[in-house]
């Protein structure tokens, strides 16, 4: 549990450390500090800090996946697009069907911003639900680009295309979590649920340990 104190800081009192919205790190409290203040669970404190902080996180995070996906992994992208709206997180995908277009459904119905990488030369390619579409014309290429430019990804299902996006993704060093049965690859997270997963998402977005 995070305390939002009087001096409007982020401060985890069990470990005696306060965190800078403005730098993204923590630091030591004073030595015998009484913090008072209102109590955060993780998720809020993502929240609290992209809404009220005035330093929001503006990396985007990325939900990858396949064009082609069943009921309940479409179900699960769209609880993680909800999830990261939710936050005040910005979702980046690849702008398409399936996985793409679920998360980005969530992310709308509570109000969020998703960035959609197209492999198109053509806007109009994005879903319907993309609040930003980026027309790349790359192709498969752009895989990269959604991994490069996430703070960090979380693997819905998926085939080949998403094989390489999280590979990407641990390349670049970016945590990536997996739900509902995502391609094996080491060095992944797997998440049971879509909570668990946004946990996971919410100490990146804090710089806190899993």
């Amino acid at each position: 549990m995070l305390l939002v104190d009087m001096e409007n800081r982020l401060v985890d009192q069990a470990a005696g450390r306060w965190y800078s919205p403005k730098t993204g790190l923590w630091n030591p409290l004073e030595p015998m500090a009484t913090v008072t203040g209102r109590s955060l669970g993780l998720l809020d404190a993502v929240r609290w800090r992209q809404l009220e902080s005035g330093c929001p996180c503006r990396v985007p995070v990325a939900v990858i996946g396949g064009r082609q996906a069943e009921p309940h992994q479409l179900e699960v992208a769209e609880d993680m697009g909800r999830f990261i709206g939710n936050m005040g997180l910005t979702l980046i995908c690849g702008g398409r069907e399936g996985i793409m277009e679920a998360a980005c459904r969530g992310a709308s119905m509570v109000g969020g911003v998703s960035v959609g990488i197209l492999p198109d030369a053509d806007a109009s390619m994005a879903n319907a639900y993309v609040t930003i579409p980026i027309a790349t014309g790359i192709g498969i290429a752009r895989n990269a680009l959604v991994a490069r430019s996430a703070l960090c990804l979380i693997a819905v299902g998926g085939g080949y295309g998403t094989i390489s996006e999280i590979a990407f993704g641990l390349q670049f060093e970016k945590r990536v979590f997996g739900l509902n049965d995502p391609p094996h690859v080491p060095g992944m997270t797997s998440c049971r649920t879509p909570g668990e997963a946004a946990e996971g998402v919410a100490r990146t977005a804090l710089g806190l340990a899993l």
